[in-house]
């Protein structure tokens, strides 16, 4: 990893695979390599994956169709707290094995801190993340347990509703501008954070609910896994209004490698370019600043393009970068630098 530039990565679903593989030592999975998926601890390191936002994500339902069809074309009906508390759960416990069969090879960082010294040690730097909070009751008393588990980050809703907001379904093409703003329950939900010093991740959050965490959130706005809405008019993807709002809180957003949140077409085609992905980068650049841009690959939760493939591609979009007349500096900015600014002024 010495030679090539690292990478924190905004986003990615390694947990839920492991999760739904169904084996007891599923962390073995991670440790040693496996077949498929995008990410694993051999591979993180050919890929230069100094560390990232790990999800858990309650999901569902097992292959993410309903009736046969897409994800965008269905509007997801709720997960019961008592199901996603058992996911939940399970995919937090998976975590914390994770971390001690590591051997000191992946850690759970709780603060900025932590993961620049993790970076250090050539340790994977692996920050807690919740991906829809709908196993957390309208008490919010679990927030304080996930909390002291590692939680540093929580996006309320995923793409479906809840007690606290409405998520933006999956639909191309459309505005995020789907649903009602955030409920009493969610607008708490976000003081609390904001308390504890949990990020709070904007990335599936509709217009209205967008708009609250504007009005209520003392920290900066951070939308880990979003895109450029002019390029790509999916319902999950930044408008130039949320874009100038993240900005304004100097907040970042995380460039998403799926496919379908890439392309004009709204289409699911892997062989999808690299110069997509630039284009993307330079349009979030001129409305976020070169302080404002990241990744969030959404490895493992999303078709990504075959030119990268999984992890270990990463260093083809560093060197498309470069070709692309990115300066070292800005790279290193959009690689890891300024996922570790917002972190420290948000989790400390």
């Amino acid at each position: 990893m010495a030679d090539m530039t690292p990478v924190f990565d905004g986003h990615n679903d390694a947990l839920l695979r492991l999760y739904q593989s169904g084996r007891r030592d599923a962390e073995q999975l991670f440790l040693q390599g496996m077949d498929g998926g995008h990410v694993d601890l051999p591979r993180a390191r050919k890929g230069g994956l100094a560390g990232g936002l790990f999800a858990i994500f309650p999901p569902p339902l097992s292959n993410m169709k309903v009736n046969g069809k897409r994800p965008q074309d269905v509007t997801f009906p709720q997960l019961g707290q008592s199901d996603a508390l058992t996911s939940t759960l399970a995919m937090a416990a998976l975590l914390q094995r994770l971390e001690r069969a590591s051997e000191g090879r992946l850690a759970i960082c709780r603060n900025a801190s932590s993961i620049r010294q993790a970076m250090a040690s050539d340790t994977l730097a692996a920050v807690f993340h919740i991906e829809g909070a709908e196993a957390v009751g309208a008490d919010l008393d679990l927030i304080d347990v996930l909390y002291a588990a590692g939680l540093r980050s929580l996006g309320p809703v995923w793409s479906r509703s809840n007690i606290f907001g409405h998520g933006v379904p999956f639909r191309f093409p459309s505005s995020p501008d789907i649903g009602e703003g955030l409920s009493e329950a969610g607008k708490a939900l976000v003081r609390k954070c904001n308390r504890l010093g949990i990020l709070v991740d904007l990335s599936h959050l509709n217009e209205k609910g967008f708009r609250d965490v504007q009005a209520i959130s003392d920290a900066p706005l951070v939308a880990s896994h979003s895109n450029a809405h002019a390029i790509c008019p999916q319902s999950r993807n930044l408008t130039d209004w949320q874009m100038c709002a993240i900005r304004e809180t100097g907040g970042l957003a995380g460039l998403n490698f799926s496919v379908s949140f890439l392309r004009s077409d709204g289409g699911t085609n892997a062989n999808t370019g690299l110069d997509i992905l630039l284009k993307h980068l330079d349009a979030m650049l001129e409305a976020l600043g070169e302080g404002g841009v990241a990744l969030g690959s959404d490895f493992d939760g999303a078709l990504v393009p075959r030119s990268i493939g999984d992890v270990t591609g990463l260093p083809k979009l560093i060197e498309a970068m470069r070709a692309h007349g990115y300066g070292e500096e800005l790279i290193e900015k959009i690689a890891w630098r300024n996922w570790l600014r917002v972190l420290e002024r948000t989790i400390g």
